[in-house]
This record gives C-alpha cells, structure tokens and sequence, in this order.
C-alpha cells in the first residue's frame, strides 16, 4: 500500500508532519536479501523506496533526472552524494514529511554511516536488519530477472568473474556458482552488483550499531521463510505500538 512522502522543496499537504517526528519502521539490507517477498506478505502502508528517493531527490542533485543508468552509474552518483551528505538516503529522509500512519515501512538503508545518521536523526525509528550471504544474494538476483539489475559489461569470462569474486565469494561459493550454469555475462553483471553493494554498504556496519540495540530486529533471510519474517515484525511492531 504506497504511502506518500513529500521530500525536501517538494510541497506538502497541512497534515503532514516531518518525518523525524513519527515512529517509521525502516528495513536495513542488500539488494537480493528478501525485502520485496516481506513487504508483500506485510502488506503495511510503505513510503516511496530507495530507489524512487534516489531518482526523485539524489538523481536531479546532478542533472541526471530521467536518464537510462545502470547499477555501476546509479552507485558512481549516490556515492558523490554521500560526499556532501554523509547520511545518505537518511538524511533525505530526516528533512522529508509524510501523513502520519503506523506501523508506516520505508525500504530501505544500507550500511553504516545511513543507519547511524538515523539513528541520530529519526529517533521513533525502529529498525529490521535483514541478512543473507552474498552467494544467496547472489543466487536470487540471478532468478528475479529484474531489468533493473544490470550493467555494461566489454567482456565476459572466467577470469573476469574470478576477478569480480575477489573479497565476495570464498572459493568454494565461487565454484558453487560457476556451476550453476548460467551463461557467463549474465552471472558477471549479478555477481558486479553484490561486490559494488559490498563495497559501497558493507553489511557488517548496521550490525555493528545494531546489534542488541532496542529499536533493532535482525532477521536472517535464509533460515526463516518469510511468513515466519513477517510474524516477528508484526511482534516486533505490536511492542512499539504499545509504547505509542
């Protein structure tokens, strides 16, 4: 269910509130980690995601609104975004306003300098931290066929792959890859996305912050099936709405 959010310059109806004031729950992982499956199994009111903040607020920051960029180009802006704006999509977030709901979802942030600009800045936020290995990321991008994940690639091989995999896969999820049969640019342009994720948001970060924090949930993706994701939300949730 879209909620709407009214980012910074953007005009707002009386009624909205700024979003630092309203209690959000925020989903914090990688592209591949499951948080479109849970989101539909939620069903809970969610503001626009990542990726439309990025196009409607980051994007024309450098004239680039409307223009037809790959993964490798969207991360090369966002990353001369958080040059200038450490907090990244949070800090978006902490000058937008929304129409108070809840339980309210934004999908989502990554890594650790947006959790902790959140933290900071949108203080009735809590947060669910979903985690999965890069092979399993990986192995889920290769199967969702989104049009949004791809890049350009000049060559495609095993080395190219091999090279790509250095301080992503250990050698045994790089042979369990290379088996899987898909053709080699295909999983070349997967596996470029998960190191570049890897590379600009490392996961380890929002466990660092997060982890055993109050107004955190950590949800392993690969050991819960997302009906059982969802029941611990839908708990998580209950504890915050009797706070509220």
């Amino acid at each position: 269910m879209s909620h709407p959010l009214f980012l910074p310059a953007e005009a707002a109806p009386p009624e909205a509130r700024p979003l630092p004031g309203l209690p959000l729950l925020i989903l914090v992982g990688l592209t591949g980690v499951g948080k479109s499956s849970l989101l539909e199994a939620l069903a809970y009111p969610t503001l626009p995601d990542r990726r439309e903040v990025v196009d409607r607020y980051v994007l024309p920051l450098f004239g680039a609104e409307g223009q037809a960029l790959d993964r490798a180009e969207r991360f090369a802006l966002t990353r001369r975004f958080r040059q200038t704006h450490p907090g990244g999509v949070a800090q978006a977030l902490s000058q937008a306003r929304t129409l108070p709901a809840w339980p309210l979802l934004f999908d989502g942030l990554r890594g650790e300098a947006e959790v902790a600009y959140a933290l900071e800045h949108l203080p009735l936020a809590r947060f669910v931290v979903l985690e999965a290995r890069d092979l399993t990321r990986l192995a889920r991008l290769l199967g969702r066929g989104d049009r949004f994940d791809r890049v350009r690639l000049e060559a495609a091989d095993e080395e190219a792959i091999r090279a790509t995999a250095q301080g992503v896969l250990s050698e045994g999820e790089l042979e369990e890859a290379l088996s899987w049969g898909f053709e080699a640019q295909e999983l070349l342009a997967k596996l470029k996305i998960v190191a570049e994720e890897r590379q600009n948001y490392s996961p380890e970060g929002p466990r660092r912050l997060l982890g055993g924090h109050p107004r955190a949930l950590f949800l392993d993706t690969e050991a819960l099936s997302v009906a059982e994701e969802a029941e611990r939300i839908r708990a998580f949730v209950g504890g915050v709405h009797a706070q509220h």
